[in-house]
C-alpha cells in the first residue's frame, strides 16, 4: 500500500504544467482606464499582494478583460461587450436583482448568454455569463467557472490552476502598476521605439498634441491670391442698397378672401427697445426697410444669440397661414451627397444678412411689414 502511494505521488510531480499568460491581442470592446504616470514596482510580490486577479482571454481573435474572483456567486459579463460581440442571448431561467457591481441601488438581471473564449492553443473553454451593466472590466468568471472546472487558487502568487483535458493549467495574473498622483513629465517614444510598436501592433491608439498659433486675421498665402481676385463679391461691409432684380423674386401669393393679420407689437423693456430702435435705423439706412402704411403687419421681438447680442426676429407665423405654400419639392439628401462623389476640397460660404440677399416680388412688399412700439 505504500509503495502505491509513493508511486502515485512521484507521478503528480512529473505532471505537466503550463503557465497561461494573459494573451496581448487587440481588445474586443475599448475599455475606460484611468489616465497617469506608471510608477516602477518596487518588489515582484507587491502588486500580488494588493490586487485582484486580472487577465485577458481571447475570443474571436482579440481579448477580453477578465477578473476571476472566488468571492462573486455569478459569471457576468458587460451589457456593452454583448452589444459589440453580437452575441446571442436568452432569457435568464432565475432572473434576480444584484446591487453590488453598479452605482445604482439594484439592477435586474434578465438576460444570459454563452461566451466562448480561449487563452493560446491549449485552453478553449465556455461559460453562461449573466449580463449586467458593467465598467469594471469586459467579464467576470465567478463560482460557478470555478466550480465547474475544480480550480485551485494560490493566494501567495496570486494564479489558478486546473486541470483541463489532461493538463495541468496555471493562469498567471497580469501585472497592474501603480499610478503616480504628482504630475510628472509624461515619457514618449522616440522614432526607433514608436517604428517598432507600429510593426509589431495590428492596432495603435495614440493622440497628437498641436499648438494652435492665432493669425491675429492674417489670410494665409494659398487664399489671398484668390480672395483678391473674387474680392467684388465678398466685401468688408454689405453694400448700402438693395439687391438688382434677378430671375427669381420671393413671391407671397394669399389665400383668396382670407383676412390680413394687423397685430399689436410685443411688450419690450427699455433696454431691448433701444436695441430694436437701433437695428430698424440701420436696416433703414441702409436700403433693406422702409416705412409702411400697410394694412397687413406682425410684432417683432428679439432673441438673444450666445456672443451675447440680440437678433431681431420678425413673427411672420400669422402671415404664414394664410400664404399658399410653394409645391417645389426639395432635393433629396442622399442625392446631393452623391454628386460629391470624387471632390476632394470642400469649402462653404456664410451669406451676412441672408435674409436680404433676395428681393421681394413687386407688388408684395406690403405683405412682409412688421410693426414695432
Amino acid at each position: 500500500m505504500g509503495e502505491a502511494e509513493g508511486e502515485k505521488t512521484e507521478e503528480l510531480a512529473t505532471e505537466e504544467e503550463e503557465h497561461l499568460d494573459a494573451s496581448d491581442l487587440p481588445s474586443c470592446v475599448i475599455h475606460r482606464i484611468l489616465t497617469g504616470n506608471k510608477t516602477e514596482l518596487k518588489t515582484n510580490q507587491e502588486w500580488l499582494r494588493t490586487n485582484i486577479f486580472h487577465t485577458r482571454l481571447e475570443h474571436g481573435g482579440k481579448t477580453l478583460n477578465v477578473i476571476i474572483d472566488n468571492g462573486s456567486g455569478k459569471n457576468v459579463i458587460s451589457e456593452t461587450t454583448v452589444e459589440r460581440l453580437h452575441l446571442k442571448t436568452e432569457t435568464h431561467p432565475s432572473p434576480y436583482r444584484i446591487s453590488w457591481v453598479n452605482e445604482h441601488n439594484s439592477v435586474l438581471v434578465k438576460h444570459r448568454c454563452l461566451v466562448q473564449f480561449s487563452l493560446g492553443r491549449e485552453y478553449v473553454d465556455k461559460a453562461w455569463c449573466d449580463i449586467i451593466p458593467m465598467t469594471v472590466c469586459h467579464m467576470l468568471l465567478g463560482r460557478p467557472w470555478l466550480y465547474d472546472r475544480r480550480v485551485s487558487y494560490n493566494g501567495y502568487t496570486n494564479t489558478y490552476s486546473f486541470q483541463f483535458k489532461g493538463k495541468k493549467l496555471v493562469l498567471v495574473p497580469l501585472p497592474i502598476a501603480e499610478f503616480e498622483t504628482t504630475q510628472k513629465q509624461v515619457p514618449v517614444l522616440n522614432m526607433r521605439q514608436f517604428s517598432q510598436v507600429v510593426n509589431g501592433e495590428q492596432m495603435l491608439l495614440f493622440v497628437v498634441r498641436r499648438e494652435v498659433k492665432q493669425t491675429d486675421g492674417l489670410v494665409p498665402k494659398e487664399l489671398a491670391s484668390i480672395l483678391e481676385k473674387f474680392q467684388d463679391i465678398m466685401p468688408d461691409e454689405m453694400p448700402h442698397q438693395l439687391p438688382p432684380m434677378r430671375d427669381v423674386q420671393h413671391a407671397i401669393d394669399l389665400i383668396p378672401g382670407s383676412s390680413l393679420p394687423n397685430l399689436p407689437h410685443y411688450r419690450m423693456s427699455p433696454a431691448e427697445n433701444e436695441e430694436l430702435n437701433r437695428q430698424v435705423q440701420q436696416l433703414m439706412d441702409r436700403g433693406f426697410i422702409r416705412e409702411s402704411f400697410s394694412p397687413c403687419a406682425v410684432p417683432v421681438l428679439l432673441t438673444p444669440k450666445k456672443d451675447g447680442s440680440w437678433r431681431m426676429c420678425v413673427d411672420s407665423r400669422a402671415i404664414n397661414k394664410i400664404t399658399v405654400k410653394y409645391q417645389f419639392p426639395i432635393p433629396w439628401l442622399d442625392d446631393m451627397l452623391d454628386l460629391l462623389n470624387g471632390a476632394s476640397i470642400f469649402t462653404k460660404i456664410d451669406l451676412r444678412s441672408g435674409y436680404h440677399q433676395i428681393r421681394i416680388r413687386p407688388g408684395d412688399e406690403w405683405k412682409t411689414t412688421f410693426k414695432t412700439k
